[in-house]
């Protein structure tokens, strides 16, 4: 089932500008905007699982962690 998308307080000239855009290419400003979303977002390529988990690794370096079977005996009150 498709969802919905409702975007709020777009300018007036904005909003105008869509119209005209549609208008143009004989859609609806509902259609266009699907367009123009569709689009953009098939242009950006999603990074992979990999390159996260680096990013991730990048951003935490130097912090002091914690090895997870701590935190499990933790949570089960093993200490």
């Amino acid at each position: 089932m498709p969802g919905n998308l409702q975007v709020r307080n777009l300018d007036d000239e904005l909003i105008g500008r869509l119209k005209r855009r549609a208008a143009r290419h004989g859609r609806s400003a509902e259609a266009e905007h699907r367009e123009i979303l569709r689009q953009a977002l098939s242009a950006e390529i999603e990074p992979s699982f990999e390159e996260l988990a680096a990013q991730l690794r990048q951003l935490t370096a130097g912090r002091e962690q914690t090895p997870s079977e701590d935190l499990l005996r933790e949570g089960r009150g093993e200490r």
